[in-house]
């Protein structure tokens, strides 16, 4: 670890130039008293660093001084994968692998690209998570992730929403979805089936309803890592299936969920205000809807027809909207709406 460590801190000096001891220590999440041994073990090794005393000072490299040891690992090569989502590569556990990746890389480049880089790092970042809503505690992440790395079978204890249950697993894969991870697996040959329909996106989504003993694309399921209750990678490894994508199935799982969990359309009258709210409640399905609205009439209310959950959740999501929206079919939804506003109205009724 500490050849590792004294590679970093000697990309650091080459790559940004003059840092205090302070500096280093915070890149490297180690102590400032480490960094002074650690200078003098590159010293005694030959490297030419300079250390400059007062306010201004701290340690670079002698001028003109340049390293030749940006080869990658394999690890680090994987990691640079990642670069896009630093928060990703730390949950796994491959922060330090990412960041030293990405000195090594820096070091290799001529002195223009090398500058653009910098440039683009300092002024565009990436945050995955969506806003206003706490990360999952994944705390069987890097297992996961081990056990995906080196194809071995997972053994987990997994809540549904329908209960608990014990399942050996094939890791074919793992996604980061709106600051959420999810594991993609299918089952042991001959291990007992996930019974039921494909899970929802509380659990994950799945391919199907699954069939005993194979590990073709109706047997894979995706699963919420943070549901995982325990997680054990085993000694026995597998080969992935042939021709297996996991991009293409996570798209097309990704569509068939959407289309199971919007299964009904609700045609909708909505004021001028109501047009600029939909996209804000609704995302997609609410611009698809105004692509296809009719013309407005006399008061500027327009009718679109837009794709809805089950009855019982579009009831919230459309009163969500208030007085600015009315609901004109189908008839049970309508009628629905109409009960829940009338019991509302009724509960406020002594404010009135």
């Amino acid at each position: 670890m500490r050849a590792d460590r004294l590679l970093s801190l000697l990309l650091l000096l080459q790559n940004r130039g003059r840092m205090t001891a302070r500096e280093l220590a915070a890149e490297l999440e180690v102590s400032v008293r480490t960094i002074h041994r650690d200078i003098e073990a590159l010293g005694a090794s030959g490297v030419p660093v300079v250390a400059e005393r007062g306010p201004l000072g701290g340690f670079r490299l002698m001028d003109g001084y340049r390293t030749r040891l940006t080869g990658l690992t394999d690890a680090e090569a994987g990691a640079l994968f990642l670069a896009a989502v630093p928060g990703a590569a730390r949950e796994l556990g491959l922060g330090a692998l990412l960041a030293t990746a990405r000195l090594k890389v820096r070091a290799a480049l001529p002195a223009e690209p090398a500058e653009h880089a910098r440039l683009v790092e300092e002024r565009f970042h990436l945050d995955a998570p969506a806003w206003f809503r706490e990360g999952d505690a994944v705390p069987h992440l890097e297992t996961v992730a081990r056990a995906v790395w080196e194809r071995r079978v997972l053994r987990v204890h997994y809540r549904r929403w329908r209960g608990e249950v014990h399942r050996e697993l094939l890791p074919l894969g793992m996604v980061l979805k709106g600051g959420v991870w999810y594991l993609v697996a299918a089952a042991v040959p001959g291990g007992a089936p996930d019974p039921g329909p494909p899970l929802t996106t509380a659990e994950g989504t799945g391919e199907g309803t699954g069939t005993p003993g194979g590990t073709g694309p109706d047997t894979v399921r995706t699963y919420r890592v943070s549901r995982l209750l325990s997680a054990e990678a085993g000694e026995e490894t597998f080969e992935r299936p042939a021709g297996f994508d996991l991009a293409g199935h996570w798209e097309r799982s990704s569509r068939r969920l959407e289309e199971a969990l919007r299964p009904t359309t609700a045609e909708l009258r909505i004021s001028p205000r109501a047009r600029r709210l939909l996209p804000m409640r609704f995302g997609a399905v609410a611009v698809e809807a105004l692509e296809g609205a009719g013309p407005p009439d006399g008061e500027g209310w327009i009718r679109v027809t837009m794709r809805v959950e089950t009855t019982t959740v579009a009831v919230g999501d459309l009163l969500s909207l208030g007085a600015e929206a009315e609901v004109i079919g189908p008839a049970e939804l309508r009628e629905a709406v109409a009960r829940e506003a009338g019991a509302t109205a009724r509960r406020y009724a002594c404010l009135l």
